[in-house]
């Protein structure tokens, strides 16, 4: 790996979930409402989403990843026996408002402080997007934020990487990809674009045929690796 891989990208392209906002704290903020099954409702809500894109990817039958995180909660609250429509909604209305993990709002602003252009690109739907980044902070942060709703397909399909490449008007190699998910470095890596692994929970890699040009515990870590935007 160069010490200069990042120094030539003129975009920052952040993955929305498990990158910025953290997926569990939907069931955390209700977790005395869920109670014991609360850790397994979580992940099994988060395995059914991620599944559930692939497939209908696979299937060639879109619907907006709205529907998918319901079907998925519903999935999981059917498996650990929580038939409770009012907890339903409320854990639906939390997906709004999702925390983002401690680094990222900071680490955010410091790049756009610098002068870097940056932009979400994400499998979620495009009203679940803008919720959760003006519920935190980040809205004005971005230029752009690229989902899949007309598209209608999901990463890791190369069209979807194609999406951030055509909306920034830049080379995939001009654009650095930041995910949480190996699978989704895979993708982006494939499709062209440096890629930055946010590994905070230290997974093993992917067996995919491309690996993270970096490997990063968190978001802050990227600053020290990029250089100062070039003027135009």
């Amino acid at each position: 790996m160069s010490d200069n891989v990042l120094s030539s990208c003129r975009a920052f392209v952040f993955d929305a979930y498990g990158t910025l906002f953290d997926v569990g704290s939907a069931v955390s903020k209700l977790r005395d409402s869920v109670g014991d099954e609360a850790d397994r409702l979580s992940t099994l809500w988060r395995q059914k989403q991620l599944e559930y894109t692939w497939l209908r990817s696979l299937m060639g039958d879109f619907a907006d990843f709205w529907t998918v995180t319901g079907d998925a909660l519903d999935y999981a609250m059917d498996q650990t026996g929580k038939k409770d429509p009012v907890l339903r909604a409320k854990l639906m209305e939390t997906y709004l408002s999702l925390d983002t993990f401690p680094e990222v709002v900071e680490t955010l602003n410091t790049l756009k402080a610098k002068g870097h252009k940056l932009a979400i690109l994400s499998n979620g739907a495009k009203h679940m997007l803008i919720s959760a980044a003006k519920s935190s902070g980040i809205l004005s942060l971005f230029d752009q934020i690229i989902c899949v709703d007309d598209l209608k397909t999901y990463k890791p399909h190369p069209d979807v990487y194609q999406l951030a490449a055509d909306k920034l008007e830049l080379q995939p190699a001009e654009i650095s990809f930041q995910s949480s998910n190996g699978w989704d470095i895979a993708g982006a890596g494939h499709f062209g674009f440096r890629t930055a692994w946010i590994n905070r929970t230290q997974q093993p890699k992917e067996r995919l045929s491309h690996e993270a040009d970096v490997i990063l515990g968190g978001l802050d870590e990227l600053l020290p690796l990029i250089s100062e935007p070039q003027k135009a």
